[in-house]
């Protein structure tokens, strides 16, 4: 998605919701990183299996393959690109995937962070924000924080493709 591209996801998510996705956006870049990183590790094992079968780690060779094989920097650069919604090949890559795809990406990385992916710096200290939005995340019922994972990681990568207009927005309704 582009940056100048609104994003209007999902209308059924629930105020509080809305909320945390409201305050994960607000994040600086770095800090949104350090978040998904967070809840990955408080988490992680209870949001992979969330839709084991909706999910196909086979379509991201790129992100869940050579990513491994980048320097820390690069792996970082790689990170930044996906989060701020940049034009490059990778953050393309990622944003042609499903929701349930990114999910994996995303914990793959944290997985992965401190062996085969750039890891925290050891003197990191989260901010109260981040504090703040993991309260609220751990707050929400397993099926709203898979819910706003889903929205936050299909909210970053790049795609130049369009969502449909609702009806509401339109005012049409469908015809056969």
């Amino acid at each position: 998605m582009s940056p100048a591209q609104e994003t209007t996801r999902s209308s059924a998510r629930s105020e509080g919701t809305k909320r945390v996705v409201q305050s994960f956006e607000a994040l600086n870049t770095d800090d949104k990183l350090a978040l998904l990183y967070y809840v990955y590790k408080k988490m992680g094992d209870s949001i992979t299996p969330a839709a084991p079968t909706a999910a196909n780690p086979e379509m991201a060779p790129r992100l869940l393959g050579e990513f491994f094989e980048m320097s820390n920097e690069a792996q970082l650069a790689v990170m930044r690109s996906i989060v701020n919604r940049e034009e490059t090949d990778l953050s393309r890559a990622y944003g042609a995937l499903t929701e349930n795809n990114q999910l994996v990406v995303w914990y793959a990385w944290a997985v992965a962070m401190g062996d085969t992916v750039v890891d925290l710096p050891n003197d990191y200290q989260p901010t109260q924000s981040i504090n703040d939005i993991l309260s609220q995340i751990e707050g929400l019922d397993f099926e709203g924080q898979i819910s706003l994972l889903r929205n936050i990681a299909g909210n970053m990568g790049y795609s130049d493709v369009k969502s449909i207009p609702t009806q509401a927005e339109t005012g049409k309704t469908p015809s056969l």
